[in-house]
């Protein structure tokens, strides 16, 4: 088995459009029915406002298959620790012998979820934007909107979080990071009536935006909600979407900002739901007009894991890294 840091990974695995395209392929195959994906498996520490995830999916046609275990604390950033962390592990698909230990402390996560954030904008944002809001100042704050620039042309970043301390780090470390005017506003509905694009990144257990404050031509990719209990949209926002995107329909219902408007009332299963595999393999389109409002509900899927591992794997051995467990044991013995 090889055994591969996080630093090892940083240093080669890259936030960069192969990453993003990697990742695309991933929601492609799953549209074509070329995967295997059983639902989410979930711990909840709820005194101490965390919860561990288990993804997996295997891909028909891959040697190895990811399965992940995905943390968030999140009240990790008092002690100054990231809220994220995690590893995963590649499985032979041939033999179901472990094959490879990825210790990324959620690095990979990171990437392949800040990956399906760019590919959601890049099929549903207006091709021309002036200004990004985010919501939210943690590590997903920043990887989104560094996915974003790789897919869009932007000038301006307005920022809301509830610690005006974080928000005014993240002003200083990206705005240094892209060269643009990053500045914080006082409110969420500051950020939705300034923006053409806005991201949602938070672990909010009530709606942070309204559908009064949406206007045409705004995109919001809402990857925040992953669990029953968390929720960042008011569920009229997504009433009122022209193209409402999941990343799987399956999963969103149960654990997204799509559960709640199903469980309201607000949409049904009838309602017009786009999967955002459909976008990338040409099924559906996308945007149609400037005017639309759109929205897409990212809850993480485990393709995203087994295409990023896979990609991180390859990176790796191309350049000969990682401990070989086997190999260091026999040099024991003799």
């Amino acid at each position: 088995m090889l055994i591969f840091t996080e630093q090892e990974l940083k240093q080669h695995v890259q936030l960069n459009l192969e990453a993003i395209s990697i990742v695309e392929e991933g929601f492609t195959k799953l549209a074509n029915n070329e995967v295997e994906m059983p639902p989410i498996m979930r711990v909840d520490v709820h005194d101490q406002n965390g919860e561990v995830d288990v993804k997996t999916a295997y891909v028909k046609g891959k040697d190895m298959f990811a399965i992940k275990v995905s943390s968030g604390f999140f009240n990790n950033y008092k002690l100054g620790l990231p809220s994220g962390n995690g590893l995963m592990m590649l499985i032979s698909t041939k033999t179901g012998i472990p094959q490879a230990l990825l210790l990324d402390n959620g690095y990979l996560t990171e990437v392949r979820t800040a990956a399906a954030g760019a590919i959601a904008a890049n099929y549903l944002s207006r091709k021309n934007i002036e200004t990004v809001g985010v919501i939210g100042a943690g590590s997903q704050a920043r990887f989104q909107v560094r996915a974003l620039k790789l897919v869009r042309d932007f000038k301006r970043v307005v920022v809301y979080a509830r610690s005006a301390d974080r928000a005014k780090k993240y002003v200083e470390d990206m705005s240094a990071e892209l060269g643009l005017e990053v500045q914080v506003v006082d409110s969420a509905e500051a950020v939705v009536r300034n923006s053409d694009t806005v991201i949602t990144t938070t672990p909010a257990k009530e709606p942070i935006i309204k559908a009064e404050w949406l206007h045409p031509g705004l995109h919001i990719t809402a990857m925040g909600s992953d669990a029953e209990h968390k929720q960042e949209l008011e569920t009229e926002v997504l009433a009122r979407a022209d193209k409402l995107v999941c990343d799987t329909k399956a999963q969103c219902a149960r654990l997204g900002e799509l559960h709640h408007a199903l469980d309201f009332g607000v949409l049904t299963e009838g309602s017009s739901i786009i999967e955002l595999g459909q976008l990338t393999s040409k099924e559906a389109v996308g945007r149609e007009n400037d005017e639309q409002i759109t929205v897409c509900d990212l809850t993480g899927t485990g393709v995203q894991d087994t295409a990023i591992a896979l990609f991180a794997y390859n990176e790796m051995t191309k350049h000969n890294l990682g401990l070989n467990v086997e190999n260091k044991t026999l040099s024991l013995k003799n």
